[in-house]
């Protein structure tokens, strides 16, 4: 593929279809037909969608196909216009740019087996994962926690002898009190390495049943359409240490946004909490930690640009 200016390369889109309700599978291929920059399992592209914002998507094809890419991705009418401009303003044809794979959530090598626990279209880089660790013998366990059966993608295959007797799907109808208890699978660490990908209130669950496990062993990674939006969102100040340079961020909007579009360069990559690039030094003002990455000693010093916000009018933050 030839590399764009932009850093994005030209994709064919092979196909696309509706794999469960307002869930859009997409593959991609090298449009004069060669091999594409091999991934590995966990790893995401970042696409260019027809409206020009850009967005992750998880790979969720075996990491050892070289001729395609295939992801998934949900129609989310309440997001910010990415996912819906995929969906609806894409075809069978067309073409599409995309970057190389980039990994923020690798697996990695466990002798003690896997439990694999995802919500919704959080099952995306799962699948890419289970087919890559069912392909080695070793042992794991999926928990899927999904609406229905309507808007459960993957299911047919999930449903199959390769992976039936390893799965678990859980339909609560969208009714927390009829979420999947999770306790009897994580009271007890066996040696397993945790991975978790889902909506934020499945990734908090899981953060407070495996505080007593090993931190190495638990992996997040979360599949919002940008970072999340709280009703209770207030502006605030932050304030570059070492200068006279003040940033307002008003609801909506990320400090790393901000800084952004004030000219600053800040280093980013999963921008949903879970990868830690954007950490940076916190001198003052009290934030509200919103990632997955910081452990509770660090949470007075550091800070996650991405997602995180203030609970003070102002933050202090070191840029360098």
């Amino acid at each position: 593929m030839e590399e764009e200016k932009n850093g994005l390369f030209p994709a064919f889109i092979a196909a696309k279809s509706e794999i469960a309700a307002g869930i859009f599978s997409f593959e991609f291929r090298d449009p004069k037909g060669g091999d594409l920059p091999p991934f590995t399992p966990g790893s995401h592209l970042t696409v260019q969608v027809p409206n020009g914002l850009l967005r992750k998507y998880s790979l969720c094809n075996d990491a050892t196909e070289r001729d395609r890419y295939v992801i998934a991705g949900k129609r989310e009418a309440g997001g910010r216009g990415g996912s819906i401009s995929l969906a609806d303003e894409t075809k069978a044809g067309g073409t599409i740019f995309i970057s190389t794979p980039r990994n923020d959530f690798p697996i990695v090598e466990s002798r003690g087996g896997y439990i694999f626990i995802a919500g919704g279209i959080g099952i995306t880089p799962i699948m890419s994962m289970i087919r890559h660790v069912n392909a080695t013998g070793v042992r794991f366990k999926l928990y899927y926690c999904t609406r229905s059966t309507e808007v459960t993608a993957f299911a047919a295959e999930l449903n199959a002898p390769e992976f039936k007797a390893q799965t678990i799907i859980h339909y609560d109808g969208g009714d927390a009190d009829r979420s999947l208890d999770l306790w009897p699978v994580l009271e007890k660490p066996k040696g397993q390495q945790i991975y978790c990908c889902g909506p934020r209130p499945l990734m908090d669950a899981v953060r407070d049943m495996t505080g007593h496990w090993p931190a190495s062993a638990i992996h997040f990674e979360s599949f919002a359409d940008g970072a999340p939006v709280r009703p209770d969102d207030r502006e605030f100040i932050v304030r570059i240490a070492g200068s006279d340079r003040t940033i307002s961020v008003p609801p909506g909007t990320t400090i790393l946004e901000a800084l952004r579009r004030e000219g600053f360069q800040v280093a980013s990559s999963c921008e949903s909490g879970t990868c830690g690039t954007c950490r940076t030094k916190l001198i003052a003002g009290q934030p509200d930690h919103r990632d997955f990455v910081l452990a509770e000693a660090d949470r007075h010093k550091s800070i996650m640009l991405c997602v995180s916000r203030a609970l003070s009018s102002e933050l202090v933050i070191a840029l360098s």
